[in-house]
């Protein structure tokens, strides 16, 4: 006689009755499932499986904002059907291959078709430009693509509440120059406290453009707004800076939620999905979460020196090729700090970065990394 296992769970394949409204999570196995099925096929039938999608296509709108099985589209034509309807949820369809970056994102160009009652996403357009993190350990795919097709990056800090961080806003500019993306650096909350006048001279003398800014007065935002005009931004920073603020006061019709820093000064996780806005004047942003860290994508400890254009420089007086500008004598670099020539701030950033590149996890040893 056959014994029951008892402590075995069984495992429901009933759906949710909101599955629409459950739509990131109520297809995440089947998709899954799909994938891994597809991996273990010979090449030719993968082919054949994906032979319905179009080899060539000519994109027809722009990712707003997305989840794993949903994608929400701004359609620069509608196609037939959408009955004057510019913004469309549309499915992705599972047979798009997914490789090492976040299959869609915020910017993302797209060709979508009508399927019976529903738009299904076909096509991705080959991305110009990106914005790039390392993925967790728990994701499917090695990059998290936080925006893509954009002109700029804002990179946003507060004077306080949280205060500036030069750590993570250097390593938004490597991230930055690996996707092909100009940056700026916001510093907003000047109401609340000035920003450092070194802090200007550093980064505008490494060609950053830098604005200040206030939510409250409204100090900064029309010169903002005049340099984003008829571009794609993207808005990335800790969490409390006030990224959120900033898209209101750039158009006050958005109403987008925004929520005080705790009572210790630490920002809160407001925006949870990056998303695109359509600004008056022509200008398009795109909101993402606060973060903490920010893995660097495509950097080796090697090539590290050469996001540091005023080390880089520096670097050719070293006495060894290969030097680290650590701890190896007749350092150019060392020497150039000592001079005021480097910046000690923009050296410790580089330091740090190295120390995290070298380990596994892309954290400084000795750091604990926040708890999200």
């Amino acid at each position: 006689m056959k014994r029951k296992q008892i402590d075995r769970k069984k495992r429901s394949l009933t759906r949710p009755r909101n599955w629409e409204a459950l739509a990131d999570t109520a297809f995440s196995r089947d998709l899954s499932r799909h994938r891994r099925a597809l991996a273990k096929l010979p090449e030719a039938s993968v082919q054949r499986a994906l032979g319905s999608l179009p080899e060539s296509f000519e994109p027809n709108g722009v990712v707003v904002s997305h989840t794993k099985k949903w994608a929400f589209v701004q359609f620069f034509r509608s196609p037939e059907g959408l009955d004057g309807r510019r913004e469309q949820l549309c499915l992705v369809d599972e047979r798009l291959p997914e490789g090492e970056e976040s299959l869609l994102a915020p910017g993302d160009e797209v060709y979508v078709e009508r399927e019976g009652d529903e738009f299904v996403v076909r096509g991705i357009a080959p991305r110009r430009s990106r914005l790039c993190r390392l993925a967790g350990p728990h994701e499917r795919v090695s990059v998290q693509v936080l925006a893509a097709n954009v002109d700029l990056l804002a990179v946003v800090a507060s004077t306080t509440q949280p205060p500036f961080r030069a750590g993570l806003v250097d390593r938004f500019l490597i991230a930055a120059a690996v996707g092909g993306v100009r940056p700026i650096l916001v510093v907003n909350k000047t109401d609340l406290a000035p920003m450092p006048a070194e802090v200007e001279t550093l980064y505008r003398s490494i060609g950053v453009p830098v604005f200040e800014t206030s939510c409250v007065t409204g100090a900064g935002i029309d010169a903002l707004r005049e340099h984003l005009r008829g571009q794609t931004c993207v808005l990335a920073g800790h969490s409390g800076v006030g990224k959120s603020s900033i898209l209101n006061a750039l158009d006050p019709n958005l109403k987008v939620i925004t929520q005080e820093v705790t009572p210790d000064g630490r920002g809160r996780h407001t925006t949870t999905l990056a998303r695109l806005y359509l600004l008056r004047e022509d200008i398009r942003i795109i909101d993402t979460p606060g973060i903490r860290t920010l893995g660097l994508w495509n950097i080796t400890r090697d090539d590290l020196m050469f996001y540091f254009a005023e080390i880089a420089e520096q670097a050719a007086g070293c006495r060894f090729r290969n030097c680290t500008h650590t701890h190896e004598p007749d350092c150019a670099v060392k020497e150039a700090v000592r001079e005021g020539v480097i910046a000690a701030q923009r050296y410790a950033s580089y330091q740090r970065i190295l120390a995290s590149l070298e380990s596994e996890d892309q954290i400084t040893p000795g750091r604990i990394r926040p708890k999200e």
